[in-house]
C-alpha cells in the first residue's frame, strides 16, 4: 500500500512541529524559545486539522497559541527577562534530563498503547473530532484538569505583574538612593 498525501503531509508536518519543539528546548534565548513553542503548537493544529479535528484544531489555535504564548510572552516582558543569550537559561544538566525526558516519553507511550489496546471506535456514530463529541467528553469528564489549567494560567499573569511590580519599586528605590547620594 502506497500512502496517501494526507499521510504523507501529516508525517512531514509531524517532523517539523518535533523539530520546533527540540529547539524550543535547547535554545538559550527566551524569547526565541517562546516563538519556537508558536511554530511546534501551530503544528499540531495542522496535524488536528488533517486528522478531520477542526474544532480540536481552532481549540488549539485560540488557546495555546493564542493565550498560553501571549500569557509567556507578556510574563517575559513585564519581568524584563533577558533578549538574547542567558546563561541562565542553562542548569547544565542535560543527561539528567534527557533521562526524565525519555522516561516520560517511554511512560506515556505505555499508558496511551495500553489504553487504547482494547478500543472499538463507533464509525456510525458521530465524528470523533466533532464538536458534539468533544464537549460531551470534556465536560463530562475533564472538567477538573480543564478549570486546574485556567487556574494556574490566571496564576502565572497575577505573578508576572507582581514581579514586574517588585522590580518597578526596587529600581525606583534604586534611582532615588542615587539621585540622593549625587546631591550631596
Amino acid at each position: 500500500m502506497s500512502p496517501t498525501g494526507v499521510e504523507i503531509a501529516f508525517i512531514l508536518v509531524g517532523l517539523v512541529t518535533l523539530g520546533a519543539a527540540v529547539i524550543s528546548v535547547t535554545t538559550k534565548q527566551l524569547v526565541h524559545a517562546a516563538l519556537w513553542l508558536v511554530v511546534a503548537l501551530g503544528g499540531l493544529a495542522v496535524e488536528y486539522l488533517l486528522l478531520t479535528a477542526e474544532f480540536i484544531a481552532w481549540v488549539q489555535v485560540l488557546i495555546y497559541v493564542g493565550s498560553v504564548v501571549v500569557l509567556l510572552l507578556f510574563g517575559l516582558m513585564l519581568t524584563r527577562a533577558p533578549i538574547g543569550r542567558s546563561p541562565d537559561a542553562d542548569s547544565r544538566n542535560r543527561p539528567v534530563a534527557l533521562a526524565v525526558a525519555l522516561t516520560a516519553a517511554a511512560a506515556l507511550v505505555w499508558v496511551v498503547v495500553d489504553a487504547f489496546r482494547t478500543t472499538v471506535i463507533d464509525l456510525d456514530g458521530a465524528a470523533q473530532g466533532s464538536t458534539d463529541v468533544t464537549g460531551s467528553i470534556l465536560f463530562r469528564h475533564w472538567v477538573l484538569p480543564f478549570e486546574a489549567l485556567s487556574v494556574l494560567l490566571l496564576a502565572a499573569l497575577v505573578g508576572a505583574i507582581v514581579l514586574s511590580r517588585k522590580n518597578a519599586a526596587n529600581a525606583a528605590s534604586d534611582a532615588r538612593a542615587t539621585d540622593r547620594e549625587e546631591n550631596s
